[in-house]
């Protein structure tokens, strides 16, 4: 804690915060430590554990590449679905709105559940027959949910945008259209970027709830290793491990979203 040098107190300085680099390497070597003392005090666990590691780093691939599409697509439809709710035509504002109050009040665990249970496992296109794999369904269950948040943070940004703009931008012979792409979503995108890196945090952790549904990731990955090796310290570490590449996954994004509030509140 960094403190400001006068008697008003013992206020800790914002700018002294851990860095990403710093506390992956203090994690790392607490690691280590932790995998050195486990090994004697139970022989031969740390080499049961290297022998699932494979399995589950395959697994936190499948949790870092879902997390990827929900965020890519999500963020997409939700750019659309945000704009749609500005529209002046009831037909396009309506169903966005109607769209975005669903989306943001349902849980991610009900929506990954309702997508892999409605959606088929193949479908006909064209006279073809087209798998529907379930971890494609499970990154739908993952991105609607994202998507109904993004529309919101796009709708607020825009509207936060004063009206003189428009106005000003409309006397200069701007279109809507050019006003919205050329002035207006540019000063958007550095007020929506803060909780979209939270929000891009919050869909890494409920990446895992995909496991309930079927998709190998890193947390079915870690209960079929402890249902096969049967060992209670074995299973207490791997959780624990599944802990810890989480932390490793999401703690740069909190970073950086408090970065971009330092950032963007000194502009």
């Amino acid at each position: 804690m960094a403190f400001d040098g006068t008697l008003a107190g013992l206020r800790p300085n914002p700018a002294v915060r851990p860095s990403a680099v710093s506390c992956w390497l203090v994690l790392g070597i607490v690691t280590l430590t932790a995998l050195l003392l486990f090994d004697f005090a139970f022989p031969n666990s740390a080499g049961t554990l290297l022998e699932w590691f494979p399995l589950l780093a395959k697994g936190f691939g499948v949790n870092v590449a879902l997390t990827l599409i929900a965020v890519a697509s999500g963020s997409l439809a939700g750019t659309l679905i945000g704009l749609a709710e500005l529209s002046p035509r009831r037909w396009l504002r309506w169903p966005a709105t109607f769209y975005v109050t669903v989306f943001r009040n349902a849980p991610y665990l009900v929506v990954v559940f309702a997508a892999s249970y409605t959606i088929p496992f193949e479908l006909r296109v064209f006279g073809t027959t087209v798998p529907f794999p379930d971890w494609l369904k499970a990154a739908i269950g993952l991105a609607l949910p994202a998507s109904g948040h993004i529309a919101e943070l796009v709708r607020g940004a825009v509207q936060s945008i004063p009206m003189e703009q428009w106005e000003a931008a409309a006397a200069l012979g701007f279109s809507r259209w050019e006003t919205l792409a050329w002035i207006v979503l540019p000063q958007s995108f550095r007020r929506i970027l803060p909780p979209w890196t939270n929000l891009c945090a919050s869909v890494a952790m409920n990446s895992a709830l995909v496991a309930l549904v079927g998709v190998p990731d890193l947390l079915h990955t870690a209960n079929d290793a402890s249902t096969a090796v049967r060992r209670t310290e074995f299973t207490v570490v791997i959780y624990l491990l599944i802990l810890l590449w989480f932390f490793l996954f999401c703690y740069p994004l909190s970073w950086t979203t408090r970065y971009l509030e330092r950032r963007f509140s000194q502009a």
